[in-house]
């Protein structure tokens, strides 16, 4: 009897299942940071729905996170997975640049 191949695990293999870890880097409640925010949300509902989990990070309250992804700007967003990391600073509002920087649209 030959064995079987190991199990892949949904959360390594690049597909439909997996899921977008994105970390958006604000300080304080400002209007940029608020509209960093709902563009993004508006941007993950619209091409990852059910896909996604966002992690917002005040710097104002916890300053010395800024230092584990370097960030050097606010807002800023980063994806953390799916690998490679990505980098995405200002207020999300030109949703094409966006798009194309998180790798879900080519570059036209």
């Amino acid at each position: 009897m030959k064995p079987k191949p190991a199990a892949k695990s949904k959360r390594n293999v690049k597909g439909k299942d997996e899921t977008w870890e994105l970390k958006l880097y604000v300080a304080g409640q400002t209007l940029r940071s608020i509209e960093a925010f709902a563009n993004l949300k508006l941007l993950c509902e619209e091409h990852l729905k059910g896909k996604y989990h966002i992690e917002v990070i005040d710097l104002i309250k916890n300053p010395q996170l800024a230092k584990g992804d370097q960030i050097l700007a606010i807002p800023t967003l980063v994806r953390k997975l799916p690998e490679p990391i990505k980098k995405i600073i200002g207020n999300l509002s030109n949703s094409e640049q966006v798009l194309v920087g998180l790798n879900l649209k080519k570059r036209v």
